[in-house]
């Protein structure tokens, strides 16, 4: 298997992280730009003979043969990774959902690396979700490509660092909301009624909407809506064996965190949780390949937590 997006692995995770503490960052958004590239499709481990840590290629074993997925946030960060997983592990069809034509590069290189290792067949489109009328017309170019759904990750997110509530903006706070809420809510809705049994709605929160983050009081809102969203939608969906979840990433690293904070605080990021490092995206996906599959059947309106350890009593 050809390396595809994680060309340049240092030889283990702490490694990469400590290479990334020395980089200068600029908010560009841009995952191309971003370096040490996140981690999309390789895993940390350690060698079985001599105990040292490295990064393996994900392997799939068939767990979404067939399905057809729509991700949204997928041209980067998390969703990039877990469309990569995702079609490692046999899904058919992908539709890749982004904001804007600022993020083109980024889309088009995330299809152009999964096509050239996997069967999957990428359908990218740009829209903005914070509105049903752009989410009905997601869903049906996803359709017209792919003519069925079973999968639906709810994953694209913005967050505003403001370090005093009196300085939220009003228009920033309702377009977190509109990314973060009201666009989960109106994919959901419009998705729901082409979801058969066993189909599957898997949102992404954040450990912000059980420990707070002082400098994001809205996203940490939105992310706080996602989880109840969740557990609500899961008991409604449950009869028709429809099955709802949700994943709480601690810090990750992906190109929203040199677009939000300062250059200090990029190079401290990720050290709170016990392993005194962030996430690489390959490791938060591999809990959305989980929810996905037949491997969670009995599990609906959970949080799964790759949060390095934090412990989350809610």
């Amino acid at each position: 298997m050809t390396r595809g997006f994680d060309e340049d692995l240092p030889g283990d995770v702490y490694e990469f992280n400590e290479a990334r503490k020395r980089m200068k960052y600029e908010k560009t958004g841009n995952a191309a730009l971003l370096k040490p590239a996140p981690v999309t499709q390789h895993l940390p481990a350690f060698d079985p003979e001599t105990g040292n840590p490295c990064f393996r290629p994900y392997k799939g074993s068939g767990k979404l043969e067939g399905k057809y997925a729509l991700i949204t946030g997928a041209d980067s960060g998390i969703g990039r990774s877990v469309a990569m997983l995702y079609a490692l592990e046999g899904v058919a069809g992908i539709t890749i959902v982004y904001r804007d034509e600022s993020e083109d590069g980024d889309a088009l290189y995330t299809k152009n690396t999964i096509e050239a290792q996997t069967k999957c067949k990428i359908h990218l489109i740009a829209r903005d979700i914070g509105f049903e009328k752009n989410c009905q017309e997601i869903l049906d170019a996803h359709l017209a490509t792919f003519g069925r759904i079973d999968i639906l990750v709810n994953n694209a997110a913005e967050q505003h660092k403001v370090t005093k509530v009196e300085d939220l903006d009003c228009a920033t706070v309702e377009r977190t909301f509109r990314t973060n809420v009201f666009g989960p809510i109106f994919m959901t809705k419009l998705v729901c009624s082409h979801l058969k049994a066993g189909g599957v709605i898997i949102n992404t929160a954040s450990i912000a909407a059980y420990r707070g983050m002082d400098v994001l009081v809205d996203y940490s809102a939105t992310k706080g809506a996602v989880v109840s969203f969740t557990r609500a939608l899961s008991q409604q969906l449950a009869p028709r064996r429809i099955r709802v979840n949700a994943v709480a990433p601690g810090p990750v690293w992906t190109p929203l965190i040199p677009n939000t904070f300062s250059e200090e605080e990029i190079h401290n990021f990720g050290s709170f949780p016990p392993f005194k490092r962030p996430a690489q995206p390959c490791e938060v996906a591999a809990a959305f390949v989980f929810l996905a599959s037949d491997d969670s059947s009995f599990i609906t309106g959970q949080v799964v937590h790759p949060n390095g350890g934090t412990v989350i009593n809610a």
